[in-house]
This record gives structure tokens, sequence and C-alpha cells, in this order.
């Protein structure tokens, strides 16, 4: 290329020995010492970000205790996912796969345990707890890739089914337009979310080629070539879709829609849902305290 840095031979490892079970099709070290996989490392500041900004939604918004949780999840995938692919530690590794199974168990309760009483809230919570624990053994016995990614596919597939379930059976004769719209965010989430899923097998079915093509071109424009980096910024988008998208139909199940609003201005934005202009940040607008939302028969649901 007409300008490009030369990728380096392989540098100390400054974290030791590489403990974790996955490797990458990145190489190790080649930029400095510090970091194992670079690219892998700092696309995870996208998750990281997201996260961070889901935070302050849910706080400044006031939305359900759930979705402030399940961003807090969100954000150790980011801050695990950093640490794992800067040291390639084992410990690190957990870390970053397991918070994505725990996240996903989170999203679980928040679809399955709704409108629910009390009691049968529990025990999802117990019986999620108990299949999170155990996914979480077999897979420190296997330590097997396959399994874990199975696990997660399988549940985010039985959440993305429930929930649109809900949205169609409770919402389609009511706000058809918002489940219209609600059916359109879903499909950029999944584009986003199979996209780096093929860009992240292509990484792996052709990693000799892609190395000796990174090492051709040079630094920064071999970084483009990184699938897994590109996993990383189009899941942590996907992902983003799905919490989003997760609290907007909770608020419409309850009956807010008058008190809240998805602002989403053009596909690659992000969008956000927010109380609409005018309305009391502290929840008391239209008769709605803060620790209470309107249920979706009228009556009063206790936020969780």
């Amino acid at each position: 290329m007409w300008w490009s840095i030369p990728y380096g031979p392989e540098k100390a490892h400054r974290w030791g020995p590489e403990t974790a079970t996955l490797n990458w099709c990145e190489e190790d070290y080649y930029l400095t010492t510090y970091c194992a996989e670079i690219v892998n490392t700092l696309t995870n500041g996208m998750f990281i970000y997201l996260g961070w900004k889901g935070l302050r939604n849910c706080i400044s918004e006031g939305h359900d205790r759930i979705f402030l949780i399940t961003f807090l999840g969100y954000l150790l995938v980011g801050c695990g996912s950093f640490l794992f692919h800067a040291t390639l530690w084992y410990s690190m590794q957990l870390v970053d796969e397991l918070s994505m199974i725990y996240t996903t168990c989170l999203m679980c309760w928040a679809t399955f345990g709704y409108g629910h009483t009390p009691t049968i809230q529990a025990l999802l919570s117990l019986f999620l707890f108990m299949i999170a624990g155990s996914i979480t053994l077999i897979y420190h016995h296997l330590q097997d890739p396959v399994f874990h990614q199975n696990a997660y596919a399988l549940l985010t597939t039985i959440v993305l089914c429930r929930s649109w379930y809900m949205m169609e059976t409770r919402l389609r004769s009511t706000q058809s337009a918002t489940v219209t719209r609600m059916w359109t965010m879903v499909r950029y989430g999944l584009s986003f979310f199979l996209g780096g899923f093929l860009l992240w097998n292509t990484d792996n079915a052709y990693c000799s080629q892609l190395r000796l093509a990174r090492r051709e071109v040079g630094m920064p424009w071999g970084w483009l070539l990184e699938g897994h980096g590109w996993w990383h910024l189009l899941t942590s988008w996907g992902a983003y879709y799905y919490i989003v998208y997760g609290i907007w139909l909770r608020s419409c199940l309850d009956g807010r829609q008058g008190e809240y609003e998805c602002v989403w201005k053009r596909v690659w934005s992000l969008p956000v849902v927010r109380r609409r202009k005018g309305l009391a940040v502290n929840g008391k607008a239209n008769g709605v305290g803060n620790r209470d939302s309107a249920g979706p028969n009228g009556g009063v649901k206790k936020k969780v």
C-alpha cells in the first residue's frame, strides 16, 4: 500500500503463557507486548460505550430495573472480552463467554416473567439460575466452545421467539404501526448479528490466506480484514438493538406508549427509548408513579 506500517514479529508475552482454550486468526503480540490481539481487544470498546449509554438511559428515563441489570451484563461482556483478547487467559475467557449466557438469562427472565405473580417470577429466577449454573459447570468441564455457542444461540432464539409472540398477540390489534416499526428494528438487529457471524466464520475458514493478505497490505489496512473484530462491532450493535427493543416492547405492553417513545431517526443511528417531551422525569406525568407502572389492563404492576 502507498502508506502502511509493516506487521512486526511476535513480541514477548507481557501477560505470561496463553491459557485460553481458544485463539483467533489475529496474530498475537505483533504490535505491543502489552496486548495479545490488538484489534480484537480494542473493538470491544463499542460494547463498553454502548453499555454505558444503555445504563445512563435506564437511569435517566426510569426504565424497569431488569433492563438496567441487563445492560450491566452487556457491559461485563465487553470488559471481559477486552481482557480476554488482551491476555488470552482462560479466566478472562470465562468472564467473556459466560457473561453472554448470564445476560441472555436476564432477558429470558424479563420476557417470560412479564405479567406473572411474584411467586412465578421467583420460580423462574430459580430455574434460570439452575440453567446458567449447569451451563457454567458443563462448559468448564468440557471446555468446548461449540457447546457454549450452541447454548447461547438456543437461549437467544427462545427469548426472541417469545418476545415476537408477545408483540404480535398483544400489540398487533391495537398498535399495528408500532409493531411494524418494531419488526424493522428486529430485522436490522438480526442483520448485524448474522453479518458479524458470517465475517467471523470467514475469518476462521480462510485464516491463513487472510494473514498473508494482512501482512501484504500492512497496518492499519490489514486491520480491516480482522473478521473477529468485525464480529465484536456488529454484535455489539445487534445486542444493543435487542435490549432497546425489549425496553420498547415492555413500555408498550405496560400501556405507556403515551409516555415513552422510541427515538430512531435512521438505520445507522442508535435507537433509544425516552420519555416524550414535556413529561416529568420522575415518572409522575399522566398519573404514573416512579415505582409502579400501569399494567396492560390498566392495573398497577410493580416495576421489575
